[in-house]
């Protein structure tokens, strides 16, 4: 296709979207006029800013910049706790270290947290267990989340309850884990509980039970939407696999 074709295609996709967007005047004429430049220039201009200011635009900005400088967060928080050094300064450190897999300095971080006056909150202790798991004590997290549990009855987290029944599985106590990851399934949003109850029930022994729930994953992920089936990909394919196999 010629090069003066392409332009003109682009150009025409350009003022169709400042048109429905809003934008004709004075957009329109820019990119008539200027061909080529104008239509970067409306990118360049309009949306990209509007695509970083969006959640989503903001989102993959963050993991653009992750990937080029992956400890430039951290070093921007930690200079923030040597200037003020408050809970909320520290935890959003804590947490930065957890993404970076610096578990023992998250420990840290959450210790010094819980132990400070206005530390006592559940989501610092559900940190805690999740640095103590990372560094490989499934039972120091299971200790953990057992007190955060007595300490505050009422609060509820998924991903601390899955925390919970993959650090049960991990300490061997088998039996209490697969019941934590069938009251899991009920509520959680996404098939991870059931892939690793699947996976536990294998461990067990109890091959065809494994299958049959496998099997379970797969119908109920052919129903749903192209968008679910690809962020639930990861369980998907560990439920073909144990199916086929």
């Amino acid at each position: 296709m010629p090069l003066a074709l392409v332009l003109v295609l682009i150009d025409l996709v350009f003022i169709v979207h400042a048109a429905k967007t809003g934008r004709f005047t004075p957009w329109v004429y820019i990119i008539l006029f200027v061909p080529g430049f104008g239509a970067l220039a409306y990118v360049l201009v309009e949306l990209v800013p509007e695509w970083f200011g969006s959640p989503r635009g903001q989102q993959t900005r963050k993991q653009v910049a992750r990937a080029f400088s992956p400890e430039k967060r951290y070093r921007e928080l930690a200079d923030l706790v040597d200037f003020a050094d408050t809970i909320s300064n520290r935890e959003a450190l804590a947490a930065e270290c957890l993404t970076l897999g610096k578990y023992a300095e998250a420990e840290r971080h959450y210790i010094e947290i819980l132990a400070r006056p206005l530390g006592d909150e559940p989501g610092f202790m559900l940190g805690l267990a999740r640095a103590v798991f990372g560094l490989g004590r499934p039972h120091d997290a299971v200790v953990a989340l057992d007190k955060l549990r007595a300490r505050w009855p009422d609060y509820q987290s998924a991903d601390g309850h899955l925390l919970y029944a993959r650090a049960l599985e991990e300490s061997g106590r088998l039996d209490e884990a697969l019941e934590e990851y069938k009251a899991l399934s009920n509520y959680y949003p996404g098939m991870e509980p059931r892939a690793r109850q699947g996976m536990l029930l294998e461990r067990m022994g109890r091959g065809n039970e494994a299958k049959l729930l496998f099997g379970e994953v797969l119908t109920q992920m052919k129903r749903a939407p192209k968008y679910v089936r690809k962020a639930q990909a990861e369980w998907i394919a560990i439920a073909e696999k144990a199916v086929r196999g």
